[in-house]
């Protein structure tokens, strides 16, 4: 089979859609560590797929445990162009009574919620996805207007995703798909030991220490099976302790940008770790 190979100054699509704890900051840096030749990408908390879209694999598999954000990447793989014509309507009439009683009534065609999520996602408040418990979309409107963003093109995301098999599951099923000479690129919720007694939310899910330990050891089988890995976590003592004697550990500065005016952002770090090159 022959493997990916990528020139590091290569221009690629931008993601297009906006998640929090997003890694477009991240792959400036991360690109200098990624493998150039490798088989079947694997990304199990895909988010906003910075990554995946960085590096435009022809083969991967993404996931992750939200059913509507999967249905988002198959609806602009599969019909772009019927997403475009949806997100034009709702750019010409949106206005704050136009958000807010769209955002009480979710569609139940794909492509009609596909225009519905990322019509929302582009116009709340910073960008956020964030249900109640009946699972409603419940952010208030922010101060974004555009919609479909000049240059903006739906085909060639289309085209990017066309390799790609999506799939809304957990992530040891994913990772369990990767063997030897693919890369998995993980980015879980930042649970640490200890804090908020190792409880995060994930989606409508509760993402648990125990969840980073079965990660690790998922990681740990397919390195052992010859998969090559990079995690991005919170640079906390309990995850190197957790992944202690997996890989390299590399500790990498940056400022937080989660919420908050900017003058409140303050300089963190996150830690990497690599198996296999």
């Amino acid at each position: 089979m022959t493997k990916e190979k990528y020139g590091k100054d290569s221009v690629r699509t931008k993601p297009f859609l906006k998640w929090a704890g997003g890694k477009r900051w991240l792959l400036p840096e991360l690109q200098k560590y990624l493998p150039n030749r490798f088989n079947c990408y694997f990304e199990p908390f895909l988010g906003g797929g910075a990554v995946f879209f960085g590096l435009q694999p022809r083969m991967a598999v993404l996931s992750d445990l939200n059913p509507e954000l999967i249905q988002l990447y198959r609806v602009v793989r599969d019909d772009p162009d019927g997403l475009e014509r949806l997100l034009h309507l709702h750019q010409t009439n949106h206005n704050k009574e136009y958000y807010y009683k769209t955002r009480a009534q979710k569609p139940t065609c794909p492509v009609e919620q596909a225009a519905w999520m990322l019509y929302l996602n582009r116009t709340c408040f910073n960008g956020l996805y964030r249900v109640n418990r009946r699972g409603e979309f419940n952010v208030p409107i922010g101060t974004k207007t555009r919609v479909v963003f000049e240059n903006e093109s739906f085909k060639e995301l289309s085209t990017a995703l066309s390799g790609a098999d999506l799939k809304s599951q957990d992530f040891e099923k994913t990772i369990q798909q990767a063997n030897k000479d693919d890369f998995i690129y993980v980015d879980p919720p930042y649970t640490v030991a200890h804090n908020f007694n190792g409880f995060i939310k994930y989606n409508d899910n509760i993402f648990s220490w125990e969840d980073q330990v079965r990660l690790r050891d998922s990681l740990e089988d397919a390195a052992a099976r010859g998969a090559k890995v990079i995690v991005s976590n919170a640079n906390h003592d309990s995850i190197r302790e957790l992944y202690d004697g997996f890989g390299e550990l590399m500790e990498l500065p940056r400022y937080s940008v989660i919420a908050g005016p900017a003058g409140r952002r303050l300089p963190t770090s996150e830690l990497l770790i690599f198996v296999g090159g």
